[in-house]
């Protein structure tokens, strides 16, 4: 007998629930960053964000939360000076290389 669509529980799939470590958060920024997709690199540092804490980092960088939430989840563009503590929070850095 085959399952059927009723006997199969599947729920959201959300990356924020596995990135558990720094090495983990680091891995994956670095990844998101690999082919230069500044939304896509954007949307990384939120979802880092959230799996570390909004309240914790934004602590860590010296700004209020709101601010940084509303920073980080689309509505706006970042300033680079946001996304540079973000990152520094994180224990990256931006790099400049040939492509």
């Amino acid at each position: 007998m085959f399952a059927t669509k009723e006997d199969l529980k599947t729920s959201r799939f959300d990356v924020v629930n596995y990135l558990e470590t720094e090495d983990e958060i680091q891995a994956y920024l670095e990844a998101a960053a690999e082919d230069g997709d500044v939304d896509e690199l954007l949307e990384a540092i939120n979802i880092a964000a959230k799996a570390r804490g909004i309240a914790e980092l934004a602590k860590k960088m010296g700004v209020n939360r709101t601010s940084l939430y509303k920073s980080l989840n689309g509505s706006v563009k970042p300033s680079f000076e946001t996304v540079s503590k973000a990152l520094a929070c994180f224990g990256l850095r931006f790099s400049i290389s040939k492509k």
